[in-house]
């Protein structure tokens, strides 16, 4: 069978004369409510682009996101504009692609690829599905492969593969975007690539700043996207690090996708949602929101083929310390692990404040050595014994020599404490946090 490029050859159909190109359809805003308008006379399919003329003269990009009857439904980029009824839309056929290459390296974008540095257009090589490639499941490499990430305790007790997906769950104020500093700069890769997704604008020059001085800018590619701007934008954000981070991949590189945050993610999509008219469920998430994580998440992993690999870290919001949260519950399902802070280490002043005993690493086994699965079996007995009676101990109602465990889980507390600490600004690598793990639990 032959391989037709069948644009090409509707192109050539066209300029020849043998076909006719369909008529457009212009289509005129009938209501605009919740963020989205709606539009009569506009019969394209979802994801489709569109330009809404404003009042002040200009047109604004959006995307058709559903439809009902006779009129369809759209999300403006640009929330903060003036469009008035009967204002006209017109079609901008957009093929879902995203236009990647190596010069996006030290580059800082906006969703829809545009350079916000101030450093002038970006060259690009190609172009890549910005929901991604369809592929077998089974060209899917396993994580046999330890990944330094230059944090002991992470290194050590929460051991981290190349090409895994690891959620970093946290109610607000814990430390959740230093961890995730300590991350980025200390995880060994040939290209990060960060989404900015909802946060404060501060955030995003704090984090442009670290990058730089941590020597990772040159390597490194920001999608930003600040909490005020159009929830689809907020999407697209993600969508288009997750497509940059899948085309590196298939070049056989070695790849970390950092999502801050998926929480804002979903949020925007129930924006949305609940806006065209989806029934919210648990907590007012609408279904779209719920399933919006995983089709996120399983675009991280090994390529069997390249062996290339994209290792993904989603930080997770948790709305009131609630673990039980939907989208929290919906991460921690999907993750190949999950990292949990805890708000009562961090009022202890020890940071990273990660919970371990909530905390888990589900390829663990699969890529530490024996010496290193005992120490680590140790390290958790002894964490786990003394959280389970650290009521009794506290009120002091244990007498010493009850139970020899406990004993022992007393008396290293301070020794396990001591072990989560590290500076933001020092990167301890993997073969010295086991050493000292094995040294100390062992």
């Amino acid at each position: 069978m032959l391989d037709l490029d069948y644009d090409r050859l509707s192109r050539m159909l066209l300029d020849a004369g043998v076909i006719t190109p369909a008529p457009v359809k212009w289509g005129k805003v009938k209501a605009c409510s919740g963020g989205l308008v709606q539009a009569s006379g506009f019969d394209y399919p979802i994801g489709f682009g569109a330009r809404i003329a404003s009042e002040n003269g200009r047109e604004i990009g959006a995307e058709i996101v559903g439809f009902g009857g006779d009129t369809t439904t759209l999300a403006p980029f640009d929330q903060h504009v003036d469009i008035h009824v009967d204002a006209h839309v017109r079609p901008t056929p957009q093929a879902a692609q995203v236009a990647v290459g190596s010069a996006l390296l030290g580059r800082i974008i906006d969703p829809l690829g545009r350079p916000l540095d101030g450093m002038g257009p970006i060259p690009m090589e190609a172009q890549w599905p910005l929901m991604g490639k369809a592929s077998n499941i089974l060209s899917r490499g396993s994580v046999i492969r330890p990944l330094d990430v230059g944090v002991q305790a992470i290194n050590a007790l929460l051991p981290v593969g190349c090409g895994q997906r690891l959620a970093l769950i946290a109610g607000s104020g814990v430390g959740k975007t230093m961890l995730m500093r300590q991350l980025t700069s200390g995880t060994q890769a040939n290209v990060i690539v960060v989404g900015l997704i909802g946060e404060r604008a501060r955030e995003v020059s704090d984090f442009v700043a670290a990058s730089k001085d941590s020597g990772i800018a040159d390597k490194t590619i920001m999608i930003a996207v600040p909490a005020d701007h159009s929830p689809i934008l907020r999407i697209k954000a993600a969508q288009r690090a997750a497509a940059i981070a899948e085309y590196f991949r298939a070049e056989g590189k070695s790849v970390l996708l950092v999502i801050d945050s998926l929480t804002r993610i979903a949020h925007a999509q129930r924006e949305i949602g609940l806006a065209a008219g989806e029934p919210p469920t648990m907590k007012g998430y609408p279904p779209s929101a719920i399933a919006l994580i995983p089709q996120l998440l399983e675009r991280a992993g090994c390529d069997a083929k390249t062996g290339g690999f994209v290792t993904a870290f989603y930080t997770v919001l948790a709305d009131g310390d609630d673990l039980d949260d939907p989208i929290v519950d919906a991460a921690r399902a999907i993750a190949d692990g999950h990292v949990i802070l805890s708000r009562e280490l961090a009022e202890q002043n020890i940071f990273p404040a990660i919970d371990i005993g909530k905390s888990i690493s589900r390829v663990a086994q699969d890529i530490i050595a024996d010496d290193h699965a005992a120490a680590l079996h140790k390290f958790r007995s002894l964490w786990s014994r003394y959280t389970e009676n650290r009521d009794l101990i506290t009120m002091g109602g244990y007498r010493a020599g009850s139970d020899s465990l406990l004993d022992e889980a007393i008396a290293r507390r301070s020794d396990q404490l001591a072990f989560l600490q590290q500076p933001h600004d020092v990167n301890i690598d993997l073969t010295h946090a086991i050493s000292r793990l094995v040294e100390c639990f062992g």
